[in-house]
């Protein structure tokens, strides 16, 4: 029986209006470190996404102006799916256009769900309709009070690798981006803005891992009440210590930890070197 979206959807999304400022989007973003929000109207029907890159991109355009609205940055010509969509069909798209990270459900024009990385990446409903539909029922409920896009450890490993898949079966060790510490904030943003991006590995001499950088980083929330401005270099934004995981580990842990906290990327680290990186995507 062929899975739909609107049976592993999220049906409590976190949005935007397009006739709100730019501020408040990134207000939302940094809170609930999304990557991207779907935009709505005064009706609810979806009208464009507006993502970090979009918001970096204007910031450097624009420095210092908080009253655009939303609708001026935002991208209107978006993916968006049925809720009667296969499953298959999303984590095709999502393949196809490969920067996207999360795909509104839409229903006659009403946004009611988006589906992300997270939930393809996670353990499909096992049983009947009834079954699967009460699982579901249960889930939701146990989520009632979380913002949407929050996640769970997987229950097994992937059917499209073996469960013993090690972590180097599926890791991305060609073409790294790196950064120092010492680089200009600006440019972690361009790195970012340019290669698409959410998170950049921050690497000293030999290649030795000392942090990481991502969007949610350089996007500070403009409602947290700080009077001091934002750092200037990388190494005063990067996120120290972070979790990473070793080519022999097991890829079903590197799932579990992406799946339950929510990371968009692990390093993977040898001897203290970085040595390739594992995606969500790769994950797909």
């Amino acid at each position: 029986m062929v899975l739909r979206a609107r049976e592993i959807m999220t049906s409590r999304v976190v949005t935007v209006r397009a006739d709100a400022p730019v501020t408040l989007a990134e207000q939302r973003l940094a809170e609930f470190r999304f990557s991207a929000l779907p935009v709505v109207d005064e009706r609810n029907r979806l009208v464009g996404m507006v993502s970090v890159v979009d918001l970096l991109r204007h910031r450097e355009q624009n420095p210092g102006d908080a009253r655009t609205p939303v609708e001026s940055v935002m991208t209107r010509d978006i993916v968006h799916m049925s809720p009667n969509a296969g499953v298959g069909i999303v984590a095709h798209r999502m393949r196809t256009y490969g920067e996207l990270r999360v795909i509104p459900i839409v229903d006659r024009g009403v946004l009611v769900g988006v589906v992300t990385r997270s939930d393809l990446i996670r353990p499909r409903p096992t049983g009947g309709p009834i079954r699967r539909a009460v699982r579901r029922f249960l889930e939701r409920r146990s989520e009632e009070n979380r913002p949407s896009h929050t996640y769970r450890a997987p229950a097994r490993p992937p059917r499209s690798l073996p469960d013993d898949a090690l972590v180097r079966a599926a890791m991305t060790t060609g073409d790294l981006v790196t950064i120092t510490e010492d680089r200009p904030t600006e440019e972690a943003a361009a790195l970012l803005t340019g290669r698409r991006l959410t998170s950049i590995p921050v690497v000293t001499a030999g290649d030795r891992l000392v942090g990481v950088i991502s969007e949610a980083d350089l996007l500070r929330d403009p409602l947290d009440g700080r009077r001091t401005g934002s750092p200037r270099t990388v190494g005063g934004a990067m996120t120290r210590d972070p979790v990473v995981v070793g080519p022999d580990d097991e890829l079903a842990r590197a799932r579990a930890l992406m799946a339950e906290r929510g990371f968009r990327i692990l390093p993977v680290v040898q001897a203290g070197r970085l040595v390739g990186v594992l995606s969500r995507r790769d994950l797909l």
